[in-house]
């Protein structure tokens, strides 16, 4: 038997999933975290933390390229966390539909329209 959260689950991605898979809020939980990676790494740079990274850095480093680079790795990480959770929401969905298809006695194979 579905639970109640399941089953509210199953309904709201069944009509919501097209709209999250290009929604903005994930995005940018995802470039904020990649702004925070970046944040770090220049807190490291700038503390002198590590003092070779830090020499390689002023010495071969150019501070456009640093900060290029993280906006390009906070992008990157914002497109791959909006992925990466439409992916899993879109698994955990087809899971329930194939369970409650087993539940209602209807086989996989037999429809391939999901139950909603």
């Amino acid at each position: 038997m579905l639970t109640e959260k399941e089953e509210a689950f199953i309904l709201f991605w069944g009509e919501k999933r097209m709209q999250q898979k290009k929604n903005l809020k994930q995005f940018l939980k995802g470039l904020s975290s990649g702004l925070i990676i970046g944040t770090a790494i220049i807190l490291l740079l700038v503390t002198g933390w590590y003092q070779r990274a830090n020499m390689e850095a002023n010495s071969k480093l150019s501070p456009v390229i640093l900060f290029l680079t993280i906006a390009i790795l906070s992008v990157f990480m914002g497109f791959l966390y909006q992925n990466y959770r439409w992916e899993m929401n879109e698994q955990q969905w087809l899971e329930l539909l194939s369970k409650k298809k087993k539940l209602n006695g209807i086989k996989p194979e037999d429809s391939e329209q999901p139950l909603i």
